[in-house]
């Protein structure tokens, strides 16, 4: 067992001392541990992330009222993250997140090509073979470094991006479709907890300020799902009693 917790980097023994002594333990043993165990609560929580939005794709048979433009820009910040992880050679615990969340990304994105109601255009093709051609020498680091840094750098952007045409679709039709409320719930608690961890750790600025931003777009998301429902259900009330 320790061996195990040794090998994840998470130190048990100074908060099992402070309980065995009847001490509470101190702040600097006891918000590093619990860090550490978030980051791997979220990796093992990443895993499902997206299930429940797949899920409702494939029973319903249907995209709409999705961004494809917003999942599509997910799989390119997934892509960069992981693929600048590996770059760096991060512990599991930093990169193991963005690795569930992009295989289910990438599943996603074919759940929604399969069940677009009109046929992918041709852009759209050159897109999937420039993204599964350039994918490869991104995960194995054979782009130039300053390069590697710039996309790393935007992807804060890419995400802020991937949010917004999905808000903007939101408001104009004044419903969210087929978004998933388990998974859009999911992403709002996991931004959220990701400030946490960032700021134990101290993580840099910028990356500070992305997660920030994902916890506001991921917010307005939600409260627009909470929203356009309860005006849906209220809707049908009164049409019911209409007729």
């Amino acid at each position: 067992m320790e061996k195990a917790m040794d090998y994840l980097g998470i130190d048990l023994l100074c908060a099992t001392d402070s309980l065995r002594h009847g001490h509470f333990p101190a702040k600097d043993c006891l918000f590093p541990l619990i860090t550490k165990l978030l980051s791997y609560f979220l990796v093992a929580a990443s895993m499902t992330v997206k299930l429940p939005q797949i899920m409702k794709i494939v029973d319903k048979k249907s995209v709409r009222g999705l961004s494809v433009t917003a999942f599509e820009l997910e799989v390119v910040g997934y892509t960069i993250s992981l693929a600048y992880c590996l770059h760096k050679k991060l512990p599991f615990s930093a990169f193991g997140e963005v690795a569930f969340l992009l295989i289910q990304a990438l599943i996603l994105m074919a759940c929604i090509y399969h069940f677009s109601s009109k046929p992918l255009s041709v852009s759209t093709w050159v897109r999937v073979v420039v993204y599964f051609a350039l994918a490869p020498a991104l995960f194995a680091g054979k782009i130039d470094a300053l390069v590697f840094e710039a996309l790393y750098a935007s992807k804060h952007l890419i995400f802020l991006s991937a949010r917004v045409p999905q808000i903007w679709k939101n408001f104009g039709s004044k419903s969210t479709g087929q978004l998933s409320f388990l998974t859009c719930l999911m992403n709002l608690g996991g931004s959220m907890a990701r400030v946490f961890t960032s700021v134990q750790v101290n993580a840099p600025f910028s990356m500070l300020v992305g997660i920030v931003l994902a916890v506001f777009t991921n917010g307005i998301i939600m409260s627009q799902i909470l929203l356009y429902r309860t005006k849906g259900e209220g809707k049908q009330v009164s049409d019911k009693k209409m007729s």
